[in-house]
């Protein structure tokens, strides 16, 4: 049985497995303000989701990611959904989400609806990255 929920305090060892962007300090406030996800499935936590408020308006989705063993089985598609219905309920009328573009991600949020809307070069010494994509979507 597949259940999404709300990060809590017991995921933590989990959720670091998972996501090595994150600080101890910022878990926390995932954990308090409940803007961070953890998709179940039969008791076992296989699946994270985390955003913040992009112009402190506009939900962004700063990290999806699903162990590799249950990637191509539509958990991260369920993630995506349950958080899209989530914002919309919440009185949100459009989302944003990013990938870099040498990231296979773009595709997938391409097929649930996201629309490509810029890129962001960082070329500042010790932050290089390939071009992050910007992507968004309305929910209204």
């Amino acid at each position: 049985m597949i259940e999404i929920r709300y990060v809590q305090q017991e995921d933590k060892e989990f959720w670091f497995r998972l996501d090595q962007h994150l600080s101890e300090e910022e878990f926390e406030k995932k954990f308090r303000d409940q803007m961070g996800y953890v998709l179940v499935d039969n008791d076992i936590p296989i699946g994270i989701l985390r955003y913040n408020l992009f112009w402190d308006n506009t939900p962004f989705c700063t990290m999806l990611f699903v162990e590799w063993k249950f990637q191509k089985k539509g958990y991260g598609r369920k993630l995506m959904e349950f958080w899209e219905q989530e914002m919309k309920g919440l009185g949100y009328g459009m989302i944003m989400t990013s990938t870099q573009v040498d990231e296979d991600a773009q595709h997938f949020y391409r097929k649930l609806g996201y629309k490509d809307s810029g890129g962001l070069l960082i070329d500042v010494a010790g932050y290089e990255q390939p071009m992050e994509l910007f992507l968004i979507k309305a929910i209204k």
